[in-house]
């Protein structure tokens, strides 16, 4: 019998390829989602790359009836992957309560349910965000939590609080962390990718809207940083590579009895790439050019960080190993099936 999984936001983004590489793992996978980001066709592309639909619940994680419901039409769920979060650091300064109460509220009751139906763990998707601007890079786990430079960064600092609280007053669930750092890129298929609703937050779906003629013209925010190029510093890692950490997180979490009740793994290539540096790989790859303008610094943005993923590389046996080039075809590929 598979083991079930209840992937929350599974058909968003990172959520979505997570799913795929669940279910060609031998999972069985149930999704909710209230699509504020995401949009129902998202399972069309997930059966079209697996063979397999994955169960739908379209709801709201701040709702705990809405979950205990979900829990109750779908017993025997083993472990949860926790994607459903308002994610954008610069909505996340103009709208700080919307970021407060969905990313609080759907972990508390998320980590208030499973014990009741018997769910043994929850992999928690948190953010490099939590170490603000960092003294050394690369990054590793040990780094000291610094203050938030931003909402949607404090609500990553809370939620880990939160779970290593929980399970520290000895609630019977065990928990993985995994701090990202920058998912870019699409499935290779094609069949899905991002795609956020409106104007795009993050930076490669905006520009691959520039470079398609969606949106007038990239802007990149600031180059007076004290980096070579005077843009942002980020690691960015294929979003693939990155839903597979997540499937390895699941089985070490599940499957083991000699692992701590709580572990944090940082999610990256240890290779720090700048917006510029990044527009330049787009550009190389495809052979497409992208507008660009030079803006003012955006608030909450860090200038510099990138990960040393020793860690997950070592103890998870997973490493990250697409290239830059690649991820950024995988990204035109998708954003050429999309409809203008």
């Amino acid at each position: 019998m598979k083991t079930k999984i209840l992937v929350t936001g599974g058909t968003g983004y990172i959520g979505s390829h997570t799913v795929v590489e669940l279910q060609q793992s031998g999972y069985d996978v149930v999704i909710i989602d209230n699509l504020s980001n995401s949009n129902r066709e998202v399972l069309d592309g997930i059966e079209k790359i697996t063979g397999i639909r994955p169960e739908f619940v379209e709801g709201d994680c701040t709702d705990i009836d809405t979950l205990r419901k979900l829990f109750t039409d779908h017993p025997g769920i083993k472990g949860i992957i926790n994607f459903a979060a308002s994610k954008a650091v610069g909505e996340s300064v103009q709208k700080p309560l919307l970021y407060y109460r969905n990313n609080l509220m759907t972990l508390v009751n998320l980590l208030d349910l499973m014990p009741q139906f018997g769910v043994e763990g929850i992999v928690f998707s948190s953010s490099c965000t939590v170490y603000g601007e960092p003294d050394v890079n690369p990054i590793d786990e040990s780094a000291p939590i610094k203050p938030a430079t931003s909402p949607y960064g404090n609500t990553k600092q809370i939620c880990e609080e939160i779970i290593t609280d929980y399970i520290f007053a000895g609630a019977p669930i065990k928990s993985i962390i995994l701090r990202y750092f920058n998912p870019v890129g699409a499935h290779p298929s094609a069949y899905i990718g991002e795609l956020p609703n409106g104007v795009p937050n993050n930076l490669v779906p905006f520009l691959t809207q520039t470079a398609a003629g969606i949106r007038e013209k990239l802007t990149v925010f600031g180059t007076d940083y004290d980096t070579p190029d005077g843009s942002c510093i980020r690691d960015f890692i294929d979003v693939v590579d990155l839903a597979k950490a997540h499937v390895v997180a699941m089985k070490r979490m599940l499957d083991r009895n000699d692992t701590d009740n709580i572990e944090i793994f940082n999610l990256g290539t240890g290779r720090g790439l700048s917006v510029l540096e990044l527009i330049a790989s787009f550009e190389r790859a495809t052979g497409v050019k992208v507008p660009y303008v030079i803006g003012e610094r955006r608030a909450g943005d860090i200038e510099k960080i990138w990960a040393e993923p020793t860690k997950a590389n070592t103890v998870l046996g997973w490493k990250a190993e697409t290239d830059i080039d690649d991820t950024m075809r995988n990204a035109w590929r998708w954003q050429c099936k999309l409809p203008k």
